[in-house]
């Protein structure tokens, strides 16, 4: 059965269009990590004030975290991406997120 996760960050409002051009261009490598470690059916949703929806389709998500983890360019795409966003001191936005509870639904 695969695991429907949702979570949510926030973009800081004066980074919104240059994070929106970054993933434009994702990185060919980051693209294929992400496949090569169950990310399945991912998108990004962000609304003008910087709040940042993510959804995504996986097997096991803890398995999907641990093998992007495991790989370099994670590392460094974190790295690029952390100045962008609103977190705590020392988190990543891999790692920063509050991650919703799916409440319903349909097929």
């Amino acid at each position: 059965m695969s695991e429907r996760v949702c979570f949510q960050l926030s973009v800081r409002p004066d980074r919104l269009e240059e994070y929106k051009a970054r993933h434009r261009e994702v990185w060919p490598e980051m693209l294929e990590a992400l496949r090569a470690t169950g990310w399945r059916n991912y998108s990004l949703f962000l609304r003008g004030d910087g709040l940042l929806i993510g959804y995504l389709e996986c097997e096991d998500f803890a398995a999907a975290r641990r093998g992007m983890e495991e790989t370099g360019v994670n590392a460094r795409w974190q790295a690029e991406m952390a100045p962008f966003f609103e977190l705590p001191e020392g988190s990543r936005p891999d790692t920063g997120f509050l991650r919703l509870a799916e409440i319903f639904h349909t097929d």
